[in-house]
C-alpha cells in the first residue's frame, strides 16, 4: 500500500508541474491606436502575468501594470517611434500584428496657474497640457540664454511636481524639453511664463578666525546659514552641522603639514555653484600629536549601541560587530594563541603591526570598572557581543571561546601631587598639549620613568579605585553621571610586548598617549545596584603620539 500512495503522489506532482509550464505572451490587442509620449497604453492577450519587459518597436516601455494574465498596461517611453508592441517574459517573446502609433504633443504650462514665487530649493507644482511628454523642466534666470534643470519629483499629463533647481537672479522663466519625433527640443523661452525666485543667501556675522588646531570645532553664527552645502578650510571639507542662526564646523586633517599653515575658508551653497570667503589668513595649526574630543564608547552590554572599541590612532570608535573584520582580524582568526601569555603576544611583527592599537572600558562582578588593554586578558572578549541577540555564536570570538587581543597596551593614572605629574595633566587639561615625541616626553627605560613621571608597573587593566572617584557608584537606586577630570597615561608596545617578568615594562614601548576621562554614565544594574551595569557609557578626549618613539632623531 505505501508504493502505490508513493506512486500516486509522484504521478500528481508530474500533472502539476505540467500544468505551471510558461508560455512566451502572446499580444492580440492593445488601445488606444495612437498615443503621445507618457501615455498610458493597454494590451490583451495571453500569458501576460509574467511579463518583465515591453518594447514600442526598438524603445523600452514601462510595464506600470499586469492586470490578469490577459490584460497590462505599458507606458510610452522617451524617444518611442511607431512600431510593434513586443512584450516579454522567461519563456520568450510575443508581439502584436499592428503597429502603435506615437504622436508627439507639445507640452503647454498652464501660465495662469503657475504660482508666483517660489523658494530655491523648494518643491512646486506645474500645471498644463501633455506634461508627460516633458524629459526636462528648465528655470533661466531672466536676461540670460542658459538655464538649469530641475529635479522632477513626479509627472502626470497635466501636472508636474520639481524641485526649484539654483537660479543666478531673482526671476526665472520656465521651459520644458521635449521629444518631437524627431529630436530633443525645448519650448520657446521668449514665450516662456515666469516667476519670482526667493534666494535665502547665507549671511554672517562678523567673526574673527584665530589659530585652531585641526579637529577642533569652530562656530559661526548669522542668518540662513542652513542653505550652506559646504564649508571648505584649504580646500578640504569639513563636517559641518547647521541651523538656520548658528554652523559649526571641524577643521579637517586633509594634507595639511605638521605645524601652521595659514589658508583661506570658504563656504558653498545653493548646490555649490555659489561660494564666499570668510577668511584669506585662517591659521590651521597641526600639533605633533594626535587630538580626539569627546569620544564616547559603550560597555560591554547585549543591548544598547554596542560600539565598544576605540582606536587612539585612528580616532574611530569601532562597532563589535567590525572588530574581528575591521579592527582585529588577527585576534578574530587566532583567538587564544594570539598570545603566549597576557600581555605577550605570539604573532609576527606584520601581524601584530596590521592591527591599530585599541582599548576598551569593563566591568566585571566584582563592580570594578577598568580601561583596558586588549591583550591583557584571554576571558574579556568572549564578553562583548556582536549583535543584540542571545547565543554564543554572537560573541565577537565567534563562540564562548578564550580570546586575547592582539595589541599591547598598558595605564598608568597620574596624580596632581606629584610636581611632574601635575605639570601633564595641566596641559592636558587646559588642552595645550601640542607635541609628544622623544624629547618632550623621554623614556629612561634604567629609572623607569617617562618625562620623570614614575612608571615602573604599568597596569593592563587600570580599575575605578585608582582613576575614578570612589563614590562613582556603590548602593544606588537609579543610573548617575558622575563628571570628572581623570587623566591617564596610555603607554602603546611593540610586538615584544610586555616580554618576561625579568623584562623592564618600559623596554618595548613604541608610542605614548594621555586619555582625559571626563564623565561616566553609570547605568545601574537593577538586580545589583552595588554594579554599575555593562551599558555604562564613557566619555573622554585622547592625546596621541604622532610618531614611534626614535632616539636617533635627537
Amino acid at each position: 500500500m505505501a508504493v502505490i500512495a508513493l506512486m500516486t503522489c509522484s504521478c500528481m506532482e508530474r500533472i502539476s508541474v505540467n500544468d505551471e509550464t510558461m508560455h512566451a505572451p502572446q499580444v492580440s490587442s492593445f488601445e488606444p491606436a495612437s498615443a503621445p509620449v507618457g501615455a498610458v497604453v493597454t494590451v490583451t492577450g495571453k500569458y501576460l502575468d509574467d511579463v518583465n519587459a515591453a518594447y514600442i518597436g526598438d524603445k523600452p516601455a514601462l510595464v506600470v501594470e499586469r492586470v490578469s494574465d490577459t490584460r497590462l498596461s505599458i507606458r510610452v517611453g522617451e524617444g518611442s517611434t511607431s512600431g510593434v508592441i513586443t512584450l516579454e517574459n522567461a519563456a520568450g517573446k510575443g508581439s502584436s500584428e499592428k503597429s502603435f502609433t506615437c504622436t508627439y504633443a507639445m507640452p503647454v504650462i498652464n501660465a495662469g496657474l503657475l504660482q508666483k514665487s517660489a523658494d530655491m530649493g523648494s518643491e512646486m507644482l506645474v500645471a498644463g497640457e501633455n506634461l508627460n511628454a516633458v524629459t526636462a523642466v528648465i528655470f533661466t534666470a531672466e536676461g540670460l540664454t542658459e538655464g538649469h534643470s530641475a529635479s522632477i519629483t513626479s509627472i502626470a499629463e497635466d501636472e508636474i511636481i520639481v524641485r526649484v533647481p539654483y537660479v543666478e537672479g531673482a526671476v526665472a522663466k520656465i521651459t520644458l524639453e521635449y521629444f518631437d519625433g524627431k529630436a530633443t527640443v525645448v519650448t520657446s523661452l521668449d514665450a516662456a511664463p515666469s516667476l519670482s525666485i526667493v534666494r535665502l543667501v547665507p549671511t554672517f556675522d562678523a567673526y574673527s578666525f584665530t589659530r585652531t588646531a585641526v579637529g577642533k570645532s569652530i562656530t559661526l553664527t548669522g542668518s540662513n546659514l542652513d542653505k550652506v552645502d559646504k564649508v571648505l578650510v584649504g580646500g578640504f571639507e569639513a563636517n559641518i552641522s547647521k541651523q538656520p542662526s548658528s554652523l559649526t564646523f571641524s577643521v579637517p586633517a586633509g594634507n595639511f603639514p605638521d605645524g601652521e599653515t595659514v589658508t583661506d575658508v570658504v563656504v558653498e551653497y545653493f548646490d555649490g555653484f555659489e561660494t564666499k570667503t570668510l577668511a584669506n589668513d585662517f591659521k590651521v595649526y597641526v600639533p605633533f600629536v594626535k587630538y580626539w574630543e569627546n569620544v564616547v564608547t559603550s560597555g560591554h552590554a547585549k543591548s544598547g549601541p554596542l560600539a565598544c572599541f576605540f582606536s587612539p590612532e585612528t580616532g574611530m570608535v569601532y562597532a563589535n560587530s567590525d572588530w574581528g573584520t575591521k579592527l582585529d582580524p588577527v585576534s578574530f582568526e587566532k583567538k587564544a594563541a594570539t598570545c603566549s601569555a597576557a600581555q605577550i603576544p605570539a604573532v609576527s611583527k606584520e601581524e601584530y603591526e596590521s592591527v591599530v592599537p585599541y582599548f576598551f572600558f569593563y566591568s566585571n562582578n566584582s563592580s570594578a570598572l577598568a580601561i583596558t588593554s586588549p591583550a591583557n586578558s584571554n576571558s574579556l572578549l568572549k564578553n562583548f557581543w556582536a549583535a543584540n541577540v542571545s547565543g554564543d555564536a554572537n560573541r565577537l570570538p565567534g563562540g564562548n571561546v578564550t580570546c586575547f587581543g592582539t595589541p599591547v597596551l598598558g595605564f598608568r593614572e597620574l596624580k596632581a601631587s606629584n610636581p611632574a605629574e601635575e605639570a601633564i595633566i595641566n596641559a592636558v587639561l587646559g588642552e595645550k598639549l601640542e607635541i609628544i615625541d622623544e624629547k618632550s616626553f623621554p623614556i629612561d627605560v634604567t629609572a623607569q620613568t617617562v618625562a620623570g613621571v614614575s612608571v615602573t608597573a604599568p597596569s593592563g587593566a587600570l580599575t575605578d579605585t585608582k582613576w575614578a572617584p570612589a563614590d562613582s557608584f556603590g548602593d544606588r537606586k537609579s543610573d548617575v553621571l558622575v563628571k570628572m577630570d581623570a587623566v591617564v597615561m596610555v603607554l602603546y608596545y611593540d610586538y615584544n610586548g610586555w616580554g618576561p617578568a625579568s623584562v623592564n615594562k618600559l623596554s618595548n614601548v613604541k608610542r605614548i598617549g594621555f586619555i582625559h576621562v571626563t564623565k561616566v554614565d553609570f547605568k545601574i544594574d537593577q538586580s545589583n545596584s552595588a554594579k554599575p551595569a555593562t551599558l555604562s557609557e564613557y566619555t573622554f578626549n585622547c592625546y596621541w603620539q604622532k610618531y614611534d618613539y626614535d632616539y636617533s632623531k635627537l
